[in-house]
């Protein structure tokens, strides 16, 4: 079996499939890799670290790729690329499956089985696979450094012989993976941090991280079985908006990364609210890829908006991306290593598998999750009004 693993054309993503740590375990399986020249380089890892894990390197992609059973990348190849895949190839990313209807079609259309990285459910035996919450949780440190580094203030308490200097207070909004390691971060750094998440069921993790609930009654509120929070009412969203303006306008630094699995990320600040922050704060907007939590916030972009530094740089795992690099290649191990038949050299691909249902999207000249093909239904109908 001959498993490919491409050079990221995205602009910004730094990030590479597999790691040569792992290329060396694929290939004692009985596995050929071949990796595109470079691939790696941004990540720390040359040609060179490659080749003595046993991988063969290839320059031009259009001679290797009709011979790939498998194509592992971290964003989705071009639709382009896509023509010279073969029929039955297994092809492995992120991919935002709720905006790629093209490309997912033209994958189904040509046979190509797809496996999304971003719908591995997130069950006991799949946590190995978890690519989603790996790279969110360098993606909530990474926004506490780019933070600690905006703001004109220091994090730690400090005495000194000019007197006492307080800790910067960081308040944190949504309290998943990355949310979690942005306050584990703060914590570690001196600052003082509360965090907010409309699922009480996280008041515990967030106290064992050392940071203070903020309890909103809201009444009831639900969350979905992968765990995301579901949206709230408008009626829920004035009552919320007013308690979090109260915490913004104290707080030196405001992490926001609320989403909503499958739709546009809630907006949860709004210019009014940063009109009663204080000069010179700092908030993140780890939400800014899905439509952003802030209102005003540019994604790819750090702009100044009622004196509130509004940082909207997205892609932030590609920032760390040598060790972004080295555990979402773990998963995707994981992954293949879950799936290999090892006597056979081929990967069994059952529908019915607890862990494929949720993300295997084509398979066979079908697609196979349903509320994708519902998402598709339905933009296909949108177009045709």
């Amino acid at each position: 079996m001959k498993i490919v693993v491409m050079k990221e054309t995205c602009p910004g993503e730094a990030r590479v499939a597999l790691v040569p740590e792992h290329v060396k375990q694929l290939t004692k399986k009985g596995l050929e890799i071949k990796i595109e020249s470079n691939a790696g380089v941004a990540s720390g890892y040359i040609d060179d670290d490659y080749i003595q894990s046993g991988a063969l390197i290839f320059k031009e992609s259009k001679k290797i790729l009709p011979m790939a059973d498998v194509v592992l990348r971290v964003r989705s190849s071009s639709l382009e690329e896509v023509n010279f895949l073969k029929e039955n190839c297994l092809h492995i990313s992120f991919l935002d499956t709720f905006k790629e209807y093209s490309l997912i079609q033209k994958l189904k259309d040509k046979g190509i089985s797809t496996i999304s990285m971003d719908l591995i459910p997130r069950i006991t035996r799949a946590q190995k696979m978890d690519a989603l919450s790996s790279q969110s949780s360098l993606a909530g440190y990474v926004a506490i450094i780019l933070a600690s580094e905006a703001l004109n203030k220091v994090f730690p308490m400090m005495t000194t012989p000019a007197g006492t200097i307080y800790p910067a207070r960081v308040f944190i909004i949504g309290a998943g993976v990355a949310g979690l390691q942005s306050i584990a971060t703060a914590k570690r750094m001196g600052a003082r941090v509360e965090a907010y998440d409309t699922r009480e069921v996280v008041e515990e993790q967030i106290k064992s991280l050392g940071a203070r609930f903020l309890k909103i009654d809201l009444g009831k509120t639900q969350e979905t079985k992968q765990g995301y929070a579901k949206a709230l009412t408008p009626e829920q969203l004035v009552i919320q908006q007013k308690a979090i303006m109260n915490v913004c306008s104290k707080a030196d630094v405001v992490i926001s990364c609320a989403q909503v699995f499958g739709r546009s990320a809630p907006k949860i600040i709004s210019v009014e609210m940063l009109r009663h922050m204080k000069n010179g704060s700092v908030v993140v907007d780890l939400a800014v890829e899905s439509g952003g939590n802030i209102e005003g916030s540019k994604k790819g972009e750090t702009i100044i908006l009622e004196g509130v530094k509004i940082i909207g740089l997205s892609n932030l795992p590609a920032r760390v991306s040598n060790h972004a690099s080295q555990m979402y290649s773990s998963n995707l191990f994981n992954v293949i290593s879950e799936y290999l038949d090892e006597k056979k050299s081929v990967l069994n691909l059952s529908p019915n598998d607890e862990i494929l249902q949720e993300c295997l999207i084509t398979h066979r000249h079908q697609i196979l999750v349903g509320r994708i093909c519902e998402a598709m239904a339905e933009k296909r109908s949108d177009h045709v009004e």
